[in-house]
């Protein structure tokens, strides 16, 4: 079995994503910026490794020898981080550098984690329009993700076959594994009952999509519902709609 890559690995879904990763039996390359911050991290049948998911030469050197790659990187902590020292073009780089670094290594499967502002509300709005719904000082980091996005659509039609997974509602840390999920599509899901996802079972959505590739070039939201989470036992996939 191959390993996987996990750009971004230091963060809530990159850690998510390794253990579960590592639960499947795959080896994990964890691309961090600083390694010594992250002293954590390495475990059996991970290796952390120092990269930048923006630079090409970066990308195509851990990547190398990986059956998939993740997008698993945040350059935007929280609202108390502030906006001045955020590259408002760093996902559109991201983009760049994983679509060209991704295809030199040879490694033909990308998986992004999204964000749920970019999803359509009930109004057809996207989430990030709407102030009573998304805080608007969150709005530059928004914009910048949704514009790595467009750019995963303008140029993503090479050797790399990519996905965006985007989490759908409340994305809770330390949230049980239940194992399974639902996918849905450019839309916040409806029906009246509250969308929610743990890390775990984002992690879960994005390895099945390595393991077996069932999205292609497209970005889909994913979620469960939180009135559920607590009924299901940790098996495999619901591949089913909203």
């Amino acid at each position: 079995m191959s390993g996987i890559v996990v750009f971004g690995a230091g963060g809530r879904a990159g850690r998510a994503v390794t253990a579960e990763a590592r639960a499947r039996g795959y080896a994990v390359t964890a691309v961090v910026r600083e390694p010594a911050r992250h002293p954590d991290l390495g475990a059996e049948g991970v290796t952390v490794v120092r990269g930048d998911v923006t630079d090409l030469r970066s990308v195509t050197g851990a990547a190398a020898g990986h059956a998939g790659a993740v997008h698993a990187v945040s350059p935007f902590s929280g609202p108390e981080q502030g906006f001045d020292t955020l590259d408002p073009g760093f996902f559109v780089k991201a983009a760049d550098a994983l679509l060209e670094g991704l295809a030199v290594a040879g490694v033909g499967r990308l998986v992004a984690v999204g964000l749920g502002a970019n999803l359509l509300g009930a109004d057809g709005r996207p989430v990030m329009d709407d102030p009573g719904a998304f805080p608007p000082a969150i709005r530059p980091f928004a914009l910048a993700h949704t514009a790595g996005l467009h750019r995963l659509r303008e140029r993503g039609n090479g050797p790399v076959d990519w996905v965006m997974l985007t989490p759908a509602g409340h994305l809770e840390h330390g949230g049980v594994r239940t194992g399974r999920y639902r996918v849905g599509g450019e839309r916040l899901p409806g029906g009246g009952r509250e969308p929610w996802l743990s890390y775990a079972d984002l992690a879960v959505a994005v390895v099945d999509e390595i393991a077996q590739p069932v999205r292609h070039r497209t970005r889909v939201s994913v979620f469960n519902h939180r009135d559920e989470r607590d009924q299901f036992p940790e098996v495999g996939r619901e591949g089913g709609g909203n």
